[in-house]
């Protein structure tokens, strides 16, 4: 599962999927850092793989980072 770049919490699903469609980052729930898509992350999301199965395995795929990357 995701995990918080700098306190390590463990992220629940609905903030994963938040931090999956905000633009700017979201909060960490537990220490306030701000967290973003690693670009790794940002990738698989750009390839269109919105389907149901996807929406399944998402959790598991995104990986946080404490800085905003871009993907080019």
């Amino acid at each position: 599962m995701v995990r918080c770049t700098n306190c390590d919490y463990k992220w629940k699903t609905k903030d994963i999927l938040a931090v999956g469609f905000a633009k700017h980052g979201k909060d960490c729930p537990n220490c306030g850092e701000k967290q973003y898509l690693s670009k790794d992350t940002q990738r698989y999301l750009s390839l269109g793989y919105v389907s149901l199965f996807f929406l399944l395995i998402m959790p598991f795929v995104i990986k946080l980072s404490d800085r905003e990357e871009s993907i080019w």
